[in-house]
């Protein structure tokens, strides 16, 4: 995936110099284990990192989307402001009313949309700004039909990014900790390569 610009991001591949500006990601949005130490949540973090990037070689080399998360940075300064990618969602998607209501549904495999800025970038609407660049590219350039991003019922800044996405957004109402909120949006007929 080329790297993709917006009026003030930049949004790259990862990079092994990014490890502290994740682990200070991490730490800022509260995603950190704390029944963990520091040295384990830096190597998890390392092992995670070193995975990503070589998933993105992998990846291509199989002719397969290129999942995983990217580097967001600012247009200005290089400054490392959070992450946004696509990520495999698999869950009961056809449970939710927008998808059928099946209450019987097994996992099926959906193409998400991830994002995490920074705790002290939040509020700019830079989550909006990045992954609507993701979502015009897999639109656009890789002419996927539609796409999900999946939050907490309680992460109402997530779910205003959806909103805001103008994502048609579906609560499941049963006890399921993967399948709470679902932000869906569809290509329009215009999309396309």
């Amino acid at each position: 995936m080329p790297v993709l610009a917006t009026p003030r991001l930049r949004i790259r591949p990862l990079e092994p110099n990014d490890l502290q500006s994740c682990c200070d990601l991490f730490a800022s949005i509260g995603w950190n284990d704390q029944t963990r130490g520091t040295e384990e949540i830096i190597a998890r973090r390392q092992s995670w990192l070193t995975w990503t990037i070589a998933g993105y070689r992998e990846l291509e080399r199989l002719y397969q989307p290129p999942l995983g998360e990217r580097a967001v940075v600012s247009r200005d300064d290089d400054r490392f402001i959070g992450l946004v990618g696509y990520v495999p969602s698999f869950e009961p998607f056809q449970r939710l009313r927008s998808f059928g209501e099946n209450s019987k549904a097994g996992r099926t495999m959906e193409l998400g949309l991830f994002w995490a800025i920074h705790k002290g970038s939040q509020g700019q609407g830079l989550a909006t700004e990045a992954a609507t660049a993701l979502i015009t590219h897999a639109f656009t350039t890789m002419a996927v039909d539609r796409i999900i991003a999946t939050t907490g019922h309680d992460n109402l800044a997530s779910i205003a990014v959806m909103r805001r996405l103008k994502m048609h957004i579906d609560a499941y109402g049963q006890p399921h900790p993967g399948l709470q909120v679902v932000g869906t949006l569809q290509a329009s007929k215009s999309d396309g390569p």
